[in-house]
């Protein structure tokens, strides 16, 4: 007869199965954990420079070639030709193209007008003239051939610009506002947290193998610009009973296939103990962290199976060895939008105008381009932003009219539309090898459409294009989230289209879009599909109601 002794058993072992290291179980359960133990990731910058670069793309150990690149912001790009109904049945050998995508890492969307020309330059010399501003704050590159990697290095890290950890198992680009430092209404400036963060850990083979990657946020931005709910670990400016400004800590967030929004830990950090708590945190992911498997291996699945009262324990004991004391919550946003696109004045007298590229698609030209801009216009630095736009910082009063004029010009929108600045698409099919669909030329050719069709809409409305389940484009926080997948079209044609997201959003109240069922439109409905919903929101919404509480209590039929 059974007895409830060996289930009970199984679960007292769970952790065991997961491959944590705090618990001893220190030997590799998968393919990529083998990878990190044989060689850490780190190592592969000397082989690119002394053997790659020289002997060409055909001399890469696989092992390198689709693992530890990643390490150096290099990922193997899309052959061309490959259609997405392939994605997921070819081996990666069989999709990978002889180029590579390049990450340039911008901590905090910091660049001075010196490094947008150098990362201008590669684009042209090394890119095919491609460059596109992430949603993370970065600049991809395509076309990167493996012998031009070494020269890149080179200049990117004569102007201070690197490329370290910008993939791979890491602690990714750091994100903060672009207006840290400037901003008038900002609760704290964590430019020097990012900074030491930075300095201390980045490159640091203490934090070069984590079960998987790790995103940070630091900002006291008062419209949460850096999105601190979606992120691993994120430092949200507060200011305590004592008048204190220090930061409110949250673990945890992260959307893909299982998205979580981040905890609280209830903690108030000094800025001088931001560096001491992300190493605490990044330490217990290194060393609690999943690593059986690879979906499961992100901190968000710690953090929700231990709870934010169990993690804050373990980080102060542990980790941090002194207690934290307790804090506030961050304030409410103070608007809708968290993109500072617009001319807004900053704290010395000056003014900051930000401008939106369209899905963040930019090109070697157009960036030297905003650097003359800006340059003419007595600015010496232009940020970017978590929404795949840009902010030029420091422009004069009498200077404001004329910068507005050149940016608009070079359809670099000031005053854009909604759909020119809240449309966000990821890479997509083009280049991306897990990609289903395309994304950026659809979702260019979708606000072209919508602006033609509703010129008058002034409504927030986010509508972020992915081109697979990964979420890279954060489509479960979106009004509008489109995941691109192979959909049938009326004539019984299977074509690329979209499952589609509903009221996804952060901030007050924060929500996973809703998914009607059997809602999906094809690339080419999707004009029609959004401007139907758009419409009914119009007809229906209730003063100061967002489109995101609409679709909460919205028929189906009139999400249709």
């Amino acid at each position: 007869m059974s007895t409830p002794a060996r289930p009970a058993n199984r679960h007292h072992k769970r952790p065991r199965g997961e491959g944590q290291w705090a618990l001893g179980y220190r030997e590799p359960l998968n393919k990529n954990e083998e990878n990190k133990k044989a060689d850490d990731g780190l190592n592969v910058r000397q082989r690119i420079i002394d053997i790659y670069s020289k002997r060409g793309f055909d001399s890469i150990d696989p092992a390198d070639l689709r693992g530890r690149f990643r390490w150096f912001g290099l990922y193997t790009q899309r052959k061309p030709g490959i259609d997405g109904g392939k994605t997921a049945i070819l081996e990666p050998e069989e999709l990978d193209d002889r180029y590579f995508m390049l990450r340039v890492r911008i901590d905090g969307g910091r660049l001075s007008l010196e490094q947008l020309r150098v990362i201008a330059d590669i684009s042209n010399e090394y890119a095919r003239g491609t460059a596109d501003v992430t949603d993370r704050q970065n600049i991809q590159l395509h076309w990167i051939a493996i012998e031009s990697v070494p020269d890149i290095w080179r200049r990117l890290e004569a102007v201070g610009l690197s490329t370290t950890e910008a993939c791979g198992d890491t602690p990714r680009v750091i994100l903060g506002c672009p207006l840290a430092g400037i901003d008038a209404d900002e609760v704290i400036d964590g430019t020097e947290q990012i900074r030491e963060i930075y300095d201390r850990y980045i490159g640091d083979k203490a934090f070069s193998n984590l079960p998987r990657k790790f995103k940070t946020a630091v900002s006291g931005c008062p419209a949460h610009c850096t999105v601190h709910e979606i992120n691993d670990v994120a430092f949200v400016g507060v200011v305590n009973e004592q008048g204190e400004r220090g930061f409110d800590v949250w673990v945890g967030g992260g959307l893909s296939t299982n998205p979580m929004f981040a905890k609280r830990l209830g903690a108030f950090v000094r800025p001088e103990q931001v560096h001491e708590v992300w190493a605490g945190v990044a330490g217990i992911f290194r060393d609690y962290g999943y690593r059986r498997l690879r979906h499961r291996a992100r901190i968000k699945f710690l953090v929700n199976d231990w709870g934010a009262e169990k993690f804050r324990q373990v980080l102060e004991t542990e980790y941090l060895k002194y207690a934290l004391p307790d804090g506030p919550a961050p304030q409410t946003p103070r608007s809708g939008r968290r993109d500072h696109v617009g001319v807004h004045p900053q704290r010395d007298g000056n003014f900051y105008v930000g401008f939106a590229p369209r899905v963040g698609r930019l090109d070697g030209d157009t960036l030297y381009r905003i650097a003359d801009i800006a340059e003419r216009h007595g600015s010496a630095r232009v940020h970017t932003t978590v929404e795949q736009k840009m902010v030029i910082l420091d422009v004069a009063p009498d200077k404001v009219e004329s910068i507005v004029s050149e940016l608009e010009a070079a359809d670099l929108r000031v005053n854009p539309s909604t759909f020119r600045r809240q449309t966000m698409a990821c890479t997509g099919i083009e280049y991306c090898k897990l990609a289903i669909v395309e994304t950026k030329a659809t979702a260019s050719a979708l606000i072209d459409e919508l602006e033609r069709r509703l010129p008058d809409f002034a409504e927030p409305l986010t509508i972020n294009v992915n081109g697979c389940p990964n979420s890279c484009a954060r489509i479960q926080v979106a009004d509008i989230g489109l995941k691109g997948q192979l959909v049938v079209n009326d004539k019984g044609e299977q074509v690329e289209g979209y499952q589609v997201h509903l009221g996804g959003s952060v901030g007050l109240n924060p929500s996973f879009g809703r998914k009607v069922r059997g809602l999906k439109a094809t690339a080419e409905e999707l004009p029609d599909y959004v401007e139907r919903v758009v419409r009914n929101f119009e007809k229906q919404k209730n003063d100061g109601e967002t489109f995101a509480e609409w679709v909460q209590r919205a028929d189906e039929a009139d999400l249709k």
